[in-house]
């Protein structure tokens, strides 16, 4: 069986929660993941059910209640998930960001323009560079320290360099 990115982040979070709804995956990826890996979050509601018909999940039906189907990892999605974390990717950080891409042809645009958008850009990513320490100062301690969090600290020194690189045009646009 072929297993996507989000085969394994499916894997990788139920590894990490224990037994997860389809919901609860995507609240999970929405306050983790999806601050680097953004995919649409329906693949929460679809990739179970395929990876558990593979054998690598285990599925079953809440008793009472809404009746939810629960997941959980069996041993072979376990080996599945340690695998995969085995291969290290070779790419690169691919980065798609429209203020750079705007910026690129700013040949067409005013002085002012472009320190308006450096200005918002900069606004941009100090809220989510304080959102960063939020989702550190309420989980470090709690979540496995700092490996579970590592990926987060990355998050804040990106956020940092943007924010420097912003500043920078707007206090000092460069010259067509």
């Amino acid at each position: 069986m072929r297993l996507s990115p989000v085969s394994c982040a499916v894997l990788g979070l139920i590894g990490l929660r224990g037994p997860s709804t389809s919901y609860e995956l995507k609240r999970a990826a929405s306050r983790t993941i999806a601050y680097f890996w953004p995919f649409p979050h329906s693949q929460l509601y679809s990739e179970p059910k395929r990876l558990a018909a593979a054998g690598l999940l285990m599925e079953w039906r809440e008793s009472g209640g809404r009746n939810r189907k629960v997941y959980s990892l069996t041993d072979e999605g376990r080996l599945a998930l340690t695998r995969w974390l085995s291969n290290t990717p070779e790419e690169v950080y691919e980065l798609r960001d429209m203020a750079l891409l705007q910026l690129q042809f700013f040949e067409f645009a005013s002085r002012e323009a472009m320190i308006d958008l450096a200005r918002q850009q900069s606004a941009l990513h100090h809220t989510r560079l304080a959102t960063y320490h939020e989702i550190a100062a309420r989980h470090e301690a709690r979540h496995g320290g700092r490996r579970r969090m590592a990926g987060l600290r990355l998050g804040v020194l990106m956020e940092q360099a943007f924010i420097a690189f912003w500043d920078e045009i707007a206090e000092n646009p460069p010259k067509p």
